[in-house]
């Protein structure tokens, strides 16, 4: 909403959608019933006329104070006033055949004053519905095919457009309000027990969290307390983020926040990327949640069923392909940012890294235990075919450029990856339908490609795209991919020209907009993955010290929950682009575990096999 900033919000879930809820008690952002709907709150990328529930103390003098319980995804919000404390509760309820959320208003000394402002508005903030009170005291806003019904002890009236109450909780009290979606052509849904989804909603989480297992592929590796706190932040992140029927995972619940203030690089992020998914399972694997991996592996198989000629880079959380992109001119953005995008165009674009993220992935699943799926060889064995069609071919890139094509060099590694992790699973697997000569050389035609076009010799680093004399963050994942080693002066050198190119008061810049043709005007923030990336660069070097420190900031920038967007504004301190961004978490967990098991390392402990042998393409 306008005067927020993106660190200001918090996310709450239910595995299927999430929504953001401001310091002061305002939920701005839903997405009903799944992540990517139309939003019926929609303040966050305009006026709170767009849509917003509010509950708050009743004029001024107040302040607010918020945590989440434990590991839960449960958020409390202190509310102080002169006249009393009371503590907003709210979450969303796994989902049973409805989803909820639950706003708890409970009473923790003196009697304090608040206000409840409900403004509903369907299809992105367009749509003012028909609103009704039914017998029970329920009201039900009906607009097209959503429905919303509002259960609440306390009193309701109109103003405006809007629903409101003027109530007051006292010391022990505690007083619920439950919203719920239902499609407008059946009943209204059931009402629920607020105080018993609470205890569910907690026991869920804590549950989950609960399983959380460090050594599942870092055997002997020591986490700081706060290290540990901020990865099972993650983790739970990363988990709302999943959509539970499917297994498929958004990139983050939120659309056209901008990457730099009132800027147009603003993109729909609620949707699934192979590579961000890939990386993302990777991440849930070293905490060891490998049922995620599993059910994200089936939803893959699924939405890749049929021609492979018409594999795609991204898909909707059920496997859609059809991902039309549009824009909401009646919403002003985010700080003015515009214009607000729905859909993602990039779902038709041709980019050779997702080929490898893919086949790194299951290499890792079959690594740490998967269960074997004939259907995920087949298919890994279909991509290959059409990658050997494709490898030498200009691609949009890892960063998803809107400008020319070009032969982007992290492209090209990753492509030599897939043949190189498919070739793996081959031999360490005895996986049978797999012409293993063939595919050892074009693995070693493209290394030798990559060498001879991808590297400039005269910089002495590798180059974001064949012929350029551009850096890229991306190239900063070379050394663990295990394309040359370590110690070869062409990783170090590509590092250092990282270092010296695109670091912005010790944050990174994927690549400087202003010297390459990315086909946007404007400017971006530092790149929050790509910071992460480079403290496990740091560690390759042996330059430990440098990375521990670098970690340590990143750490300190998440807002005060725990969370992180997409970019960073290192002048003014701000976040940037989509949040909370599963790729900048999931850059967060990887970093934590290198940095861990390279501490443990350096006190004489060793890594297990599967911390070595693990060699997916991750952060």
């Amino acid at each position: 909403m306008q005067g927020c900033r993106i660190e200001d919000y918090a996310l709450i879930g239910d595995c299927e959608t999430a929504a953001l809820v401001d310091r002061s008690g305002s939920i701005d952002w839903l997405c009903w019933p799944r992540f990517d709907s139309d939003a019926c709150f929609a303040a966050l990328l305009g006026t709170r006329d767009h849509g917003h529930w509010q509950i708050v103390p009743d004029g001024d003098g107040w302040s607010s104070s918020r945590r989440y319980r434990g590991d839960t995804l449960i958020l409390e919000t202190r509310f102080e006033t002169a006249d009393g404390v009371v503590t907003l509760i709210d979450f969303m309820p796994p989902r049973g055949k409805n989803s909820d959320i639950v706003r708890l208003v409970r009473g923790e000394s003196g009697a304090v004053r608040l206000r409840m402002e409900l403004t509903l508005r369907f299809g992105y903030g367009q749509t003012v519905p028909w609103v009704t009170r039914m017998e029970d005291g329920t009201l039900r806003a009906i607009a097209g095919p959503d429905m919303v019904a509002l259960r609440t002890p306390a009193e309701l009236h109109g103003e405006g457009m809007s629903t409101v109450s003027n109530f007051t909780v006292a010391a022990g009290e505690c007083l619920p309000f439950v919203l719920t979606y239902g499609l407008s052509h059946l009943p209204i849904p059931e009402a629920i027990d607020a105080f018993l989804a609470l205890e569910e909603t907690d026991s869920f989480w804590s549950d989950w969290a609960g399983r959380y297992n460090p050594h599942a592929l870092n055997g002997g590796m020591t986490l700081e307390p706060h290290w540990r706190d901020a990865i099972v932040r993650s983790l739970v992140t990363l988990k709302a983020l999943t959509y539970a029927p499917t297994g498929g995972i958004v990139a983050a619940p939120t659309t056209s926040l901008p990457e730099w203030p009132q800027g147009p690089r603003n993109w729909d992020y609620r949707y699934c990327w192979l590579r961000d998914s890939a990386m993302t399972l990777y991440a849930f694997m070293h905490g060891g949640y490998f049922d995620e991996a599993e059910s994200w592996r089936d939803w893959l198989i699924r939405a890749m069923a049929g021609n492979i000629d018409q594999m795609q880079i991204m898909f909707g959380v059920a496997g859609e392909r059809r991902l039309l992109e549009w824009e909401a001119d009646w919403l002003p953005g985010f700080g003015g940012a515009r214009p607000v995008r729905v859909g993602n165009a990039a779902a038709s674009q041709h980019q050779l890294d997702v080929f490898g993220e893919v086949m790194a992935l299951l290499h890792g699943a079959r690594r740490g235990g998967l269960h074997e799926s004939k259907e995920a060889w087949a298919l890994q064995r279909a991509m290959l075919t059409r990658l050997e069609a494709l490898w030498r071919q200009p691609d949009e890139g890892i960063w998803e450029v809107r400008g020319p094509s070009r032969h982007f060099t992290f492209s090209k590694v990753m492509a030599w990856v897939a043949f190189d992790r498919c070739i793996r699973d081959a031999e360490e697997f005895g996986l049978d339908e797999a012409p293993l000569e063939h595919w050892r050389a074009i693995r070693d035609e493209i290394h030798a490609d990559v060498c001879r076009h991808g590297y400039n010799a005269e910089l002495g680093s590798f180059v974001q795209s064949y012929g350029s004399r551009n850096t890229d963050a991306s190239l900063l994942l070379l050394p663990f991919l295990e394309f040359l080693p370590d110690d070869d002066p062409r990783i170090c050198g590509t590092i250092e020209a990282v270092e010296r190119e695109l670091l912005v008061d010790g944050f990174v810049l994927r690549y400087r907009p202003e010297a390459t043709v990315d086909g946007l005007p404007g400017d971006e923030g530092a790149f929050l993955a790509c910071s992460f990336w480079l403290v496990n660069a740091y560690l390759r070097l042996g330059r430990t010290d440098d990375a521990r420190g670098l970690f340590e900031r990143l750490l300190s920038i998440r807002n005060d929950l725990g969370l992180l967007a997409e970019e960073y504004d290192p002048r003014s301190g701000h976040q940037l682009g989509n949040f909370p961004q599963a790729f900048s978490h999931v850059a967060l967990i990887t970093a934590a575990h290198r940095l861990g098991q390279k501490l443990a390392q350096s006190r004489g402990a060793q890594p297990t096999r599967e911390a070595t042998a693990v060699h997916a393409p991750s952060p």
